[in-house]
């Protein structure tokens, strides 16, 4: 019978290299101060390795470089969203960046909250998260929210064919598929320009 350390590492090994976790996200396996205590145990052997309080990431490794790679921002912001239990937003201007649309180095990577502002220095990196009030639908997945706020940001006349094209080789066919379905009550202008994202490669 697998121990709760165990089972806890069968789920971060199952969601793969890169991946951010929260204690949260193992509150069904076992009660949190269980949970608190097996993520104690997996950091203190070098298996997940901490970010802030109560986040962790199972790092990804660089052969190239010999070293274990900065944790990804924008999986650090979801799993601090699932740990407070708050909806975010990926800021326009943020979604550029995090995308390659844009060549300026963010200070900060924003993100909008129905929670406080908060802000979190990851290594050297600063996250903000925004209080305000989101008055635009949710959308489903990280991915497809990101490009509609790349999308928003840019505005109608500003996305060229090679930006259509940039965005069609960054989504995996499971993110086409859930980008337009996830998006039939968008803004008509935008959903045109993801229906073109969507369009199989010729």
């Amino acid at each position: 019978m697998k121990s709760i350390e165990d089972k806890i590492f069968a789920r971060i090994i199952r969601h793969g290299r890169g991946s951010v976790i929260t204690n949260r996200d193992f509150w069904d396996i076992a009660t949190p101060a269980s949970v608190d205590w097996c993520l104690y145990r997996l950091k203190d052997k070098k298996i997940i390795r901490p970010i802030i309080r109560g986040i962790y990431d199972y790092p990804k490794f660089s052969e190239l470089l010999q070293e274990e790679l900065a944790p990804d921002l924008e999986a650090v912001a979801q799993a601090i969203a699932r740990k407070n239990q708050w909806h975010i937003q990926i800021s326009g201007s943020a979604a550029l960046n995090l995308l390659g649309l844009s060549t300026q180095i963010p200070l900060k990577t924003v993100y909008y909250s129905d929670g406080p502002t908060r802000n979190f220095m990851i290594g050297d990196r600063k996250l903000q998260f925004k209080h305000l009030l989101l008055r635009e639908t949710k959308i489903g997945s990280p991915k497809s929210e990101m490009i509609v706020q790349a999308l928003s940001e840019l505005g109608e006349d500003n996305i060229t064919p090679e930006i259509i094209d940039k965005l069609k080789r960054q989504i995996t066919p499971k993110e086409r598929e859930k980008l337009f379905s996830e998006t039939l009550f968008i803004r008509d202008w935008i959903r045109k320009k993801i229906i073109s994202i969507c369009k199989e490669q010729e």
